[in-house]
């Protein structure tokens, strides 16, 4: 019989493309003011390396939650250095990692509101005062850095209380900005390298919070247990001049050193 032998070589040749069928690209998991950043820097991976990774954006703290319950991510950016050093000192990760960047937050303002865009929320108390406000958009405290670091600017001037009933919070910093432009709002406090974003601008205006206004949002990446060669590679490339280049245009300072 033929057959037999046929089948048999067959097996054989399926079982050797087995590894690279399944091998995919590696996630990584990226606080959401990375979506312009991060996704520019890896299209730029892939064109030098031709590795590809896949990203996905979300809430650092919700990240935090995934991994320690075993989600195959092999990478991980925070937008709050705390959350990394909490898993590393659990386990859940190769090493403490590194700092990438040093975030901001801003005020946001879409085309038509009421609302002035100015850095000292000034404007925002005065719309407060006048009973012009009926949504503000911030990220969730609870379990986002930017959300949390929004909350502290606004308890520096002192608006935290007034504000409250009128708060609509995003799961995340992304979406914080789209409830922010979305013409419901009045505007929202979001992280700058997203109000930098041309699809973002297009849409409204926005300024810098002084970044004494709040806690440092010291923004932290590392490598997760299982993480693989490609993984390994692009947490390389994050450090390199290309890579800061783009986070420098997206509003981020660069870490010292």
């Amino acid at each position: 019989m033929l057959f037999r032998p046929l089948a048999l070589a067959l097996i054989g040749v399926l079982a050797l493309m087995r590894p690279v069928l399944a091998e995919e690209p590696p996630v990584i998991a990226a606080a959401s003011d990375l979506q312009g950043a991060l996704t520019e820097i890896a299209a730029d991976f892939t064109a030098s390396t031709g590795q590809e990774v896949s990203l996905s954006f979300g809430s650092t703290g919700k990240f935090v939650t995934q991994i320690r319950e075993g989600a195959p991510f092999q990478m991980f950016l925070a937008a709050d250095e705390s959350f990394v050093l909490d898993l590393a000192r659990d386990g859940f990760t190769d090493g403490e990692g590194a700092l990438y960047g040093v975030g901001r937050i801003a005020i946001i303002v879409p085309n038509g509101s009421g609302l002035v865009a100015d850095g000292t929320l000034e404007g925002l108390r005065v719309a407060l005062a006048e009973e012009r406000i009926s949504h503000f958009a911030i990220a969730n405290p609870e379990h986002a850095p930017y959300g949390k670091r929004a909350e502290e600017a606004l308890r520096h001037a002192g608006l935290w209380d007034a504000i409250q009933p009128h708060l609509v919070l995003g799961e995340n910093v992304a979406q914080a900005a789209q409830f922010a432009l979305s013409g419901d709002a009045e505007g929202g406090i979001v992280a700058w390298s997203l109000a930098l974003a041309p699809e973002v601008t297009a849409q409204g205006t926005a300024a810098l919070i002084p970044e004494d206004w709040h806690e440092p949002l010291l923004q932290r990446m590392v490598l997760l247990r299982d993480a693989g060669p490609v993984a390994r590679a692009f947490y390389d490339y994050m450090s390199s001049p290309a890579a800061h280049a783009v986070m420098e245009r997206y509003g981020f300072a660069l870490p010292e050193g």
